[in-house]
Formats: C-alpha cells, sequence, structure tokens
C-alpha cells in the first residue's frame, strides 16, 4: 500500500507519524531519508507543525475524556 506514495511524500507521512507517536529514532531516520531525497526544509516544518498541531489536538481530547470519565466514576456510574 505505501507504494502508492511518492518516495518524498511517504518520507513526509513519516516524519508526521513520528511527531504524532513521540519516535525520536524513527523522526530521525524519515528527516535524514527525505532530505536525501530532497524535501525542503520548509515542507518537512509545515508537517511537523501540522503533526504537532494534530497530536495536540488529541491530546487535550483524552485529558478532557479521561476528566469527564474520571468524574462519572466519582459519581458511581460507570
Amino acid at each position: 500500500m505505501a507504494e502508492a506514495l511518492e518516495p518524498k511524500m511517504k518520507e513526509l507521512v513519516g516524519i508526521a507519524a513520528a511527531v504524532a507517536g513521540h519516535c525520536q529514532p524513527c523522526f530521525a531516520y524519515h528527516y535524514k531519508e527525505a532530505l536525501r531525497l530532497g524535501v525542503s526544509e520548509d515542507a518537512i516544518r509545515a508537517t511537523t507543525e501540522l503533526a504537532r498541531a494534530v497530536r495536540q489536538a488529541g491530546d487535550k481530547h483524552m485529558d478532557e475524556f479521561a476528566a469527564r470519565r474520571m468524574a462519572h466514576v466519582e459519581e458511581g456510574a460507570l
């Protein structure tokens, strides 16, 4: 399935997944490969910023979900 992606796009997706997944070795690998393939620093930076925003939104929603869930447990409901 990944073969459907152009090599540069595949590395940008890898960078985004690494940022969202907090995987430093993955980021280092995909960053190096992206540069080797000629991906611009601007494209890498934009990809990283987008992935960070998605990750932060997910973290925020998870924190809110956990707080709501714990509030229900404290009220005696599961």
